[in-house]
């Protein structure tokens, strides 16, 4: 019989954990941090960039980089077992059979020359001594268990061949097959769609409660947290700033920080009206996008696609993973040509323009990762003066022009000098805005442009669209998943499925009465639809 003692040991206990740099800063980068997790519980480490959250878990993990960060106190015990003092060996017999991880970019994580069905039986050819036969037999029935459709073909699969939510899944599947004790997921659903998001978030609340594992979920998203969470745990810059059940540090958090946190969650509750009386910008006419040779194995990524930006004006396009948002923005810019139709910019359609010189100052694109669109090598003013000198303005007024820019972007002008690299994502994000804007276009596009970013520096990214918006007039085509950014700062919405668009209008419409079901989907999928974030309190019943 088992003892009850036993059973109420954690599973994980974090103790008094110090993590630091080698050689040693001034100060460590993670100090003190201490929490248990219990087998079936969900405990969700949260907090923006730079918290510590990641390196606390890839410490658990025992993946600290060895030439540049150390565990110089405290233990990580995994069932009573100290893994910081165990051998080489011994973690490695740990890592899959008791601690598993998910890592928040399944491109990156999975081998792109394997199968992901040989990928997931690696798992298994390491750490058994299961035939072939039988191995294969387990990773079929752990597909299964993981939603996949026809896991005959999937397992032959290589990565690129299947979408991000399937990735995703290959990569819990790895995770779990061996039935961990532990699973520690590293911001899985960060870059997810919001439909996808809450299947993969049920099928790790599925597989925990079948098998009692125990999981720690590292994210910024509090959405997710209030989804998911039993008990939450806050860091700050390496400081564990409070802890408690999920209920009490959404509804009632003690601390400044918890509060600003929580209350950066943008509401679902749509602020901006329409500007049905402005000049239409842009007009996109039965625009249709196909790819390859027209039988077999041609794609339809866009059609008949109509829509209105104008002036001043923040219009929408939202929608899964694969439903032509980004293939829309792409042929407004003339970024891949349109097969048919007319993108009509002020008055004239550039769908047939071939020279697109005059185009290209027009219209201005912002993309989802600041860091891979800014030129790594290149100052700040480099960046932000090209455009201009390439259109034939003089340096020295091209350096002022960028200056001012930066300051309408919140950013001083005596950055202009650093790198890329010297800056936090959302100052890299607030200078790729610069970037676009310093051009003076007619419309700008944002694509995914804050889904990346930690709740309270989307909220200051969001805050500044706006700002941009009211002081120079500049439209915008706002490409996203994210109905709660969406109902903040869009105007209108134009609603993508598979290529098509099934509804569009004021974007108080579409989220308080949408009358498509696919719309009422991917609101009925957004993480807690009924909690006021900002009010920390749930939302009133609607009348």
């Amino acid at each position: 019989m088992t003892n009850q003692a036993e059973t109420d040991l954690p599973v994980l206990s974090v103790r008094n954990v110090t993590i630091d740099t080698i050689p040693g800063g001034a100060k460590p980068i993670v100090r003190d941090i201490s929490f248990d997790v219990r087998a079936g519980e969900t405990v969700c480490v949260v907090g923006e960039s730079g918290s510590g959250k990641s390196v606390t878990s890839m410490a658990m993990m025992g993946l600290l980089p060895k030439d540049a960060l150390r565990v110089t106190g405290g233990q990580i015990l995994l069932d009573g077992e100290d893994v910081l003092s165990v051998s080489e060996g011994r973690m490695r017999a740990l890592r899959a059979s008791k601690v598993s991880m998910v890592f928040q970019e399944p491109m990156t994580a999975l081998n792109p020359v394997k199968t992901v069905g040989e990928q997931v039986d690696e798992v298994l050819r390491i750490h058994t001594k299961d035939s072939r036969a039988e191995r294969r037999r387990k990773v079929l029935s752990m597909m299964e268990r993981v939603h996949l459709p026809d896991v005959e073909r999937i397992y032959r699969s290589y990565p690129h061949q299947l979408s991000g939510g399937q990735r995703q899944r290959i990569v819990i599947a790895m995770a779990l097959i061996l039935r961990p004790r532990l699973l520690l997921a590293d911001e899985p659903t960060t870059a997810l769609d919001v439909t996808t998001q809450k299947q993969i978030l049920k099928l790790i609340k599925e597989l925990q409660e079948e098998e009692g594992t125990a999981v720690v979920f590292v994210t910024h998203d509090f959405g997710v947290v209030s989804e998911i969470a039993d008990r939450i745990v806050v860091m700050n810059r390496g400081d564990l700033v409070e802890t408690g059940d999920c209920r009490q540090i959404l509804s009632a958090p003690r601390q400044d920080y918890t509060r600003m946190l929580v209350s950066s969650v943008p509401s679902m509750q749509p602020r901006c009206a329409p500007l049905t009386d402005q000049p239409k910008v842009l007009e996109v006419v039965g625009l249709s996008k196909r790819y390859g040779k027209p039988g077999k194995s041609e794609v339809l990524a866009a059609s008949d696609i109509t829509f209105t930006v104008r002036k001043g004006e923040i219009t929408g396009i939202i929608g899964e993973s694969g439903s032509g948002k980004s293939t829309v923005a792409r042929c407004v810019m003339r970024l891949t040509d349109p097969t048919e139709g007319a993108v009509v910019l002020q008055g004239q359609d550039i769908a047939p323009v071939r020279n697109l010189r005059a185009v290209r100052q027009k219209v201005q694109y912002i993309f989802q990762d600041p860091y891979r669109s800014l030129n790594p090598r290149r100052t700040i003013a480099q960046s932000l003066m090209e455009g201009l000198v390439n259109y034939g303005m003089p340096e020295r007024e091209a350096r002022e022009k960028a200056a001012r820019t930066l300051e309408l972007v919140n950013l001083p002008a005596a950055v202009m000098e650093r790198y890329p690299h010297q800056f936090s994502g959302g100052q890299r994000q607030r200078i790729a805005i610069a970037r676009a804007i310093v051009m003076e276009p007619d419309l700008l596009i944002a694509d995914e442009a804050v889904s990346a970013l930690d709740v309270s520096v989307q909220a200051q990214v969001l805050a500044l669209f706006e700002d941009i918006r009211e002081r120079t007039g500049i439209s915008v085509l706002f490409i996203t998943h994210d109905l709660r950014v969406a109902a903040q700062i869009c105007n209108a919405l134009v609603v993508m499925q598979k290529g098509c668009i099934v509804e569009q209008g004021a974007t108080r419409d579409v989220l308080t009465n949408p009358s498509h079901p696919y719309t009422r989907a991917l609101i009925d999928a957004a993480p807690a639809p009924d909690w006021d974030f900002q009010n920390f309190r749930p939302l009133p019943l609607a009348v």
